[in-house]
């Protein structure tokens, strides 16, 4: 079982950045795959991006390629999510999830509310 916290949510204005963090309770996180999500108000939950367990291959989605950007380390048994150049469109509750196969995320965090607001 692998418990998942994000942190680094919060209130910011258009163009600015934010840092979230997704921390893991366990050792064997190193061997997970890990995604970002993110659900606005009245919608469904939308992929974000991934990374590999090692940290080598990172994948997004259109809406934000370019701006934000998946990293981890193993040793500290985080991943983070770097978002730059945030619009009002990227104030949803974000969430990270861990999986050890393709397409299933068997462990989810709470989220971390990210609202961009002038």
């Amino acid at each position: 079982q692998v418990q998942l916290v994000e942190s680094g949510g919060g209130l910011v204005q258009p163009g600015g950045s934010l840092r979230l963090s997704c921390a893991a309770s366990e050792d064997t996180f190193r061997s997970y795959r890990v995604a970002w999500f993110r659900q606005a108000p009245g919608k469904g939950r939308d992929f974000v991006g991934r990374i590999s367990g090692s940290g080598a291959f990172t994948y997004y989605a259109d809406s934000v390629k370019g701006r934000f950007t998946i990293s981890r380390d193993n040793a500290a048994k985080t991943v983070y999510l770097q978002m730059n150049s945030l619009q009002s469109e990227d104030t949803a509750l974000y969430y990270c999830a861990a999986g050890l196969e393709v397409g299933r995320w068997d462990y989810w965090g709470q989220g971390t509310q990210v609202t961009v607001s002038s």
